[in-house]
């Protein structure tokens, strides 16, 4: 039912995790994909290399999103390459393992997972927006901490909640012409989460999900290839819950 085919996307943070399988997802629809990685430049030539496979066009692009050279690289490169952006995935972001209560927060953790963040979505949208003409596509990807905060890690919190008011904020601003919405996360099963998972965090984890599991980045991948897709068309502004029923907010 969902087909992307003759269609163009960029998706940041495509090397791993919920952006790799992001990547592949619209891929598989039939879209021609560029991803952006930070340090990862082996683990985003392969999944250029699983993109190619399915005979679609790949271009993976180096760099940090928060640096406003870096995003007019990217989308000069991409319109390059594609000619023009339909559906743009902001999924690049860090999550800083350590708890830390506020009061220790070291300025230099709270700077660096702002730009990470927030900046960097900021500015690779802006980036991307530029690409996009009528029936664009942003998703862009939050976290259920971003929703009912998280405690010790009210840097990352701060961040996801200002993503989902950017993204209501946008949807607003680019209507009619691009739809911009908002995929929020609870626990996955991702390389980032894997300190949260050590020992029995795994199954301390898993009993706090009403679904009782912990999904792969497979499961946020649908959601974020269905805003993209027409069966979307009439959705903007919209925040959809992936999270196993951990955070009820609607």
């Amino acid at each position: 039912m969902i087909s992307l085919a003759g269609r163009t996307a960029l998706v940041t943070g495509g090397s791993r995790g919920i952006g790799r399988a992001t990547a592949l997802a619209l891929a598989r629809a039939g879209a021609d994909v560029a991803l952006t990685y930070h340090a990862r430049a082996a683990d985003a030539d392969s999944v250029v290399r699983e993109i190619s496979g399915l005979g679609r066009r790949a271009l993976a692009l180096g760099g940090d999103l928060a640096d406003p050279g870096v995003c007019a690289a990217m989308a000069e490169q991409v319109g390059r390459a594609f000619g023009r952006l339909d559906c743009f995935v902001a999924n690049a972001g860090i999550w800083p393992a350590e708890d830390v209560a506020l009061g220790a927060l070291p300025v230099e953790r709270w700077r660096r997972t702002l730009a990470a963040n927030l900046d960097g979505v900021f500015l690779s949208t802006r980036a991307a927006l530029g690409l996009m003409g009528p029936g664009g596509r942003v998703v862009i990807v939050s976290s259920t901490a971003g929703q009912r905060g998280e405690a010790f890690h009210a840097d990352y919190a701060a961040t996801k909640g200002a993503v989902i008011a950017l993204t209501k904020s946008l949807a607003i601003e680019c209507a009619p012409d691009v739809l911009v919405n908002c995929v929020a996360p609870g626990w996955v099963d991702t390389e980032m989460c894997d300190s949260a998972f050590a020992g029995e965090g795994r199954a301390r984890v898993q009993a706090t999900i009403p679904l009782r599991r912990i999904p792969p980045p497979e499961d946020i991948a649908g959601p974020i290839l269905f805003l993209c897709s027409d069966l979307a068309r009439h959705v903007t502004g919209e925040v959809l819950n992936v999270n196993g029923g951990s955070v009820l907010c609607g």
